[in-house]
């Protein structure tokens, strides 16, 4: 039978009403974490202890716990997801940490991601970016094309697959110096550009979601390479180079 003490932690948690007030970090004690326990849980383990003292809960976001959704998102002792590498906030385990250690938790920082309150963002402007031009226009009119009907190096299929792992969690934005989401974007034209499905409208995609990226406020890659590293679904920055040459082709036709 283990008999593994918990963990005694220290939290410095950002705290903010919304995007127009001045936020702060607030500091709080929690003991006897499990260290099996996930660092999402270990939050509910705060704000049940917070509720029970009659204070108002810290807001942050999740859905699936699963590494699927990416809404976990928390920017944990200077690192996106926390310290580990190849995982979201929600698989991020407490085993991470060490008994008396003081963590700090903080909301995306991105001026394209604004704060809703606590350590939830706006990340709305993915989804326009996505808009844009993240599809494909297909006539199914009178039947379905069948999907064997067009053969696909696998090569191209495996590369396509691993760009659209991405999973939209922005922390290649929040860990760029600049802001920028080239990672995302370009993971996003990379799973179409591979594949001839996503040709026939390659050009204007690029173009719409590029000038997309730019209106949203994020800023420009300078390749210092930090979004790959804390990618938790190991977009490479392959995609990146895709994405400019996928833009340098439009821009010449174009012209």
């Amino acid at each position: 039978m283990s008999t593994q003490k918990g963990l005694n932690l220290t939290l410095k948690i950002w705290r903010q009403k919304n995007n127009k007030t001045k936020g702060q970090f607030e500091t709080h004690k929690i003991s006897d974490v499990s260290t099996d326990s996930s660092f999402l849980e270990m939050l509910d383990m705060l704000n049940e202890q917070l509720i029970n003292e009659g204070k108002e809960s810290i807001a942050f976001d999740h859905d699936c716990r699963e590494g699927i959704c990416g809404m976990c998102s928390l920017y944990i002792n200077g690192r996106p997801h926390g310290p580990d590498t190849g995982i979201t906030t929600c698989q991020l385990h407490m085993r991470m940490f060490k008994d008396g250690e003081t963590i700090h938790i903080e909301p995306w920082r991105s001026a394209a991601f604004p704060v809703i309150k606590d350590l939830v963002v706006d990340r709305s402007s993915f989804d326009r970016v996505m808009a844009a031009g993240g599809f494909i226009s297909i006539n199914t009119s009178g039947h379905t094309t069948d999907a064997n009907s067009i053969l696909v190096p696998k090569e191209d299929a495996d590369k396509a697959m691993d760009a659209a792992a991405c999973i939209g969690c922005g922390a290649c934005v929040a860990t760029c110096k600049n802001g920028s989401a080239m990672l995302f974007v370009g993971a996003k034209v990379s799973q179409y550009a591979l594949l001839p499905q996503g040709r026939v409208e390659a050009k204007r995609r690029v173009l719409n979601m590029v000038k997309a990226m730019d209106e949203e406020g994020f800023g420009n890659c300078s390749n210092t390479g930090a979004c790959e590293v804390e990618c938790p679904k190991g977009i490479t920055l392959e995609v990146i180079a895709r994405l400019n040459r996928e833009f340098a082709v439009a821009n010449i036709e174009k012209e």
